[in-house]
């Protein structure tokens, strides 16, 4: 690596431990405050807050354009919250009152014979936490997540996650080529093939989807929990966290989805799919100002 990018990464690097620190010296709850106070403000300058009020128009047309705003300032604050909550991640899961499952029936069920399974959630709430009622199930989730360019920031991040996925995780996104983006494809088929648990985020446009509904317009989706629980017989468990009030509380949400297995493989890849996302849809409608409406969805 050239000496002057080194140097640029670990300055970003301290200065990240700087701010961690910072925010470390506040009580949770006090910090989130804080930092949702300058996402409301800074949100609305930035250049995606155009794009999160465009989604929201199509998403909720019969709503006005202030209540349109009000749920993308809303989205703004959850994300202030999120920052500040994945720097505390291990003080949330010391406090059991922080956290609440509705459907914990479940994890009795399953725990310690969960068998091979994908666990499917969202950008809403605080998604990094929605893993928790998995690991009281008794088993040691995988993660997929993307990775940060910075390689000191995305170690660090990485260590951070250990605790709520002691199976690893595996990098994806921008910074891996798409031979290494194959890869990571097939380690993670066989991870799940040999018994593995794997969660990840499956709420985003993929350029390279399968077209399904999502609030009444066809949107490219992720197909890759469909396709690996339809070739490797895996469950998928389909979550939720949404945050209960303005402090670090939430509620958990699990729900068991059906894996439909005709002699039609690809479409049933594809009825899979367009289940997840009309999950998805019904959540949020419940809490629109949870969820990230900044990413891009439909376009």
């Amino acid at each position: 690596m050239p000496f002057a990018r080194d140097l640029r990464y670990r300055l970003e690097y301290a200065g990240l431990r700087f701010l961690i620190g910072l925010v470390r010296l506040l009580p949770v709850d006090t910090a989130g405050d804080i930092s949702a106070f300058f996402w409301r403000v800074l949100g609305k300058r930035n250049r995606r807050h155009k794009r999160a009020l465009a989604n929201l128009a199509r998403a909720f047309p019969e709503k006005s354009p202030e209540e349109r705003e009000r749920i993308a300032i809303g989205a703004w604050d959850n994300l202030g919250r999120v920052m500040v909550e994945t720097m505390n991640i291990d003080r949330i899961l010391k406090d059991p009152g922080r956290l609440h499952v509705t459907n914990g029936h479940w994890i009795g069920r399953y725990k310690d014979k969960m068998g091979p399974a994908l666990i499917v959630t969202m950008h809403m709430g605080n998604w990094e936490i929605g893993m928790w009622p998995v690991m009281l199930a008794g088993v040691k989730p995988a993660g997929v997540y993307r990775q940060v360019k910075n390689p000191y920031v995305d170690r660090y991040l990485r260590a951070q996650r250990e605790t709520l996925y002691p199976g690893g995780l595996f990098g994806r996104g921008r910074t891996a080529g798409q031979d290494e983006t194959h890869k990571t494809a097939r380690l993670i088929m066989d991870y799940v093939r040999q018994g593995g648990r794997l969660g990840f985020i499956s709420d985003l446009y993929d350029a390279n989807g399968i077209e399904v509904p999502f609030f009444g317009y066809p949107a490219k989706s992720m197909p890759i929990a469909a396709m690996i629980a339809r070739r490797v017989g895996a469950r998928i468990w389909i979550g939720r966290c949404v945050r209960i009030g303005k402090r670090a509380c939430f509620d958990i949400n699990v729900n068991e989805l059906r894996i439909p297995r005709t002699n039609n493989q690809a479409e049933d890849i594809r009825s899979i799919t367009a289940a997840i996302q009309r999950h998805f849809e019904v959540w949020i409608r419940e809490a629109p100002e949870q969820f990230m409406w900044s990413n891009r969805r439909w376009w």
